[in-house]
């Protein structure tokens, strides 16, 4: 048994750390993917509806933020 302890420890060690790797490669790649989206969509003669809401969120956003820094 004594053998067999230090190998398990590196095992999962190793298998962790490869788990959590593989699991960052996969979110940041799904990151990327929408991040390109919204690229194109900006780039587009016509925007889409999903990309017009955001915009008018986000001047709503900077006109409260604008509003709250004066006061």
């Amino acid at each position: 048994m004594s053998e067999f302890g230090p190998a398990a420890i590196l095992g999962l060690c190793i298998g962790f750390l490869w788990g959590i790797g593989c699991s960052l490669a996969i979110l940041y790649s799904i990151y990327l993917g929408g991040y390109r989206k919204g690229v194109e969509e900006s780039q587009m003669p016509n925007k889409p509806e999903r990309f017009v809401k955001a915009l008018e969120k986000l001047e709503q956003r900077k006109k409260q933020d604008a509003a709250s820094k004066r006061t």
